[in-house]
């Protein structure tokens, strides 16, 4: 049947199911993983602020992490919850269009900021006496001005050459937020310069900093391999592979979504991938990146005490 043209004014949410009973369960766990998303996320922010000794170039990256991270779970959960308790599933065109403008925006710069993560880290294991002369606090800063820019500079083009589409009379999405499978199933007519254009993003915003956080964790590990392997040695191999699997996972459920033809799209196996780097991996980050760190325990420890006292 021959869906008829009309101006989209608005957008229905389907979510994960239509049970209400699954959609309690899952607002109780959505809100648990987003209340550990704030409160982890929160906590690395505070404590690198407020404690002198975390003032080094590798918390600094963890502190805009820990911010993006914070930001980009809000992109999502909060419509999350909204969508599983209530009846009014509907989102506007300009806030489907912010969400899809925010949500690419984000994941883009956090690809960019775990490439810059991955290179600090390999300064300070290759080069550990030129370490602060080499990531001075003048470049720490334009890396991060850069992995934001480069990814919001992209989200304008994705945003704008799909929010430029024509959507035909079905205006349901089937997902839990704008997405570029689930809009592209509402296209009239989807061009090949859009599929184009989405290869050419994922190649320079996703590809690119894959690669270049896999080289900067190999040379990490044949660092440590070339080194005997005492503790800080086991503790260092131990550190890199647990990042390293997170971004693994976290770049590869990013390729599986967006990498293959429109065509081939499976909304309901996709939104289970998609959860993944859109809910879970900013509450993972904390726990991956920091909070098994003695520093971050000795400040925690020590940010406890000062608030004891002050009690």
């Amino acid at each position: 049947m021959e869906r008829s043209n009309h101006t989209v004014t608005e957008f229905v949410l389907l979510g994960f199911t239509t049970d209400s009973v699954m959609q309690l369960v899952l607002f109780t766990v959505f809100l648990c993983v987003y209340s550990v998303t704030v409160v982890g996320n929160t906590t690395l922010v505070v404590l690198i602020c407020n404690d002198s000794w975390l003032h080094t170039p590798m918390y600094f990256f963890i502190w805009n992490l820990s911010f993006l991270d914070l930001w980009y779970s809000s992109v999502y959960t909060p419509k999350i919850l909204v969508t599983c308790i209530s009846e009014d599933k509907s989102i506007s065109f300009a806030g489907c269009a912010s969400q899809f403008f925010f949500s690419a925006g984000l994941a883009y710069s956090e690809c960019y900021l775990l490439a810059v993560m991955a290179y600090d880290r390999y300064v300070a294991i290759s080069k550990p006496l030129l370490y602060i002369q080499s990531m001075s606090r003048k470049l720490c800063i334009c890396l991060v001005v850069y992995s934001y820019t480069a990814g919001f500079v992209n989200a304008i083009i994705l945003t704008s050459n799909t929010f430029t589409m024509d959507f035909c009379g079905d205006n349901i999405i089937d997902d839990f937020f704008c997405d570029v499978p689930p809009l592209v199933k509402l296209a009239c007519d989807v061009k090949d310069s859009y599929q184009a254009m989405l290869y050419f993003l994922l190649a320079s915003n996703v590809i690119t900093p894959a690669v270049l956080i896999l080289a900067s964790y190999l040379f990490i590990i044949a660092a440590i391999l070339r080194i005997h392997f005492t503790q800080g040695g086991l503790k260092a191999f131990s550190t890199c592979s647990s990042r390293l699997i997170s971004v693994t996972l976290y770049c590869g459920s990013i390729l599986y979504i967006y990498s293959r033809p429109s065509s081939s799209y499976s909304l309901e196996r996709d939104k289970m991938v998609s959860t993944f780097y859109t809910v879970l991996f900013p509450m993972l980050n904390p726990m991956i990146y920091s909070l098994r760190n003695e520093d971050v325990k000795e400040a925690l420890k020590k940010f406890f005490s000062l608030t004891q006292s002050g009690v």
